[in-house]
């Protein structure tokens, strides 16, 4: 888990088995936002949608190609959140795709050093995306 403010927090890939953790951990919406299929093995989201529903979880699924998450998934995702249960839990392969669209999502609600700063904290570089002089 790599916290990226007081209510968001991104990974790499999680499985069933680590649900439980991430409930105890505090989590009560998950987001998944990788493809299915994407890697051989990669637990399918239907799978863990499930699981974490059943468990009291809200989850939304906004995949987005791996090189391609961008403004829409971020619109998508702050739509999707306006009443869900805080803090949230993204995931992905490496966690990547949901630091890019938090950031995406923080633009005008934090200054750009800062979503740089702390994406940097939780060892994403977001420089790319977000220029600051």
């Amino acid at each position: 888990m790599r916290r990226l403010s007081d209510d968001f927090a991104v990974s790499p890939q999680i499985t069933v088995e680590d649900l439980p953790a991430i409930w105890e951990a505090g989590y009560r919406t998950l987001i998944c936002n990788r493809p299915d299929g994407e890697e051989t093995g990669q637990t399918d989201v239907a799978k863990i949608e499930s699981a974490a529903r059943d468990m009291g979880f809200t989850f939304f699924g906004i995949p987005a190609v791996s090189g391609r998450a961008a403004m829409p998934h971020a619109i998508q995702t702050r739509k999707a959140l306006e009443n869900a249960p805080k803090p949230v839990f993204a995931y992905c392969r490496t966690g990547t795709r949901c630091t890019v669209i938090w950031s995406l999502m923080m633009l005008g609600e934090m200054e750009d050093a800062d979503i740089l700063a702390s994406a940097a904290a939780a060892g994403y570089d977001m420089s790319a995306l977000i220029h600051v002089d």
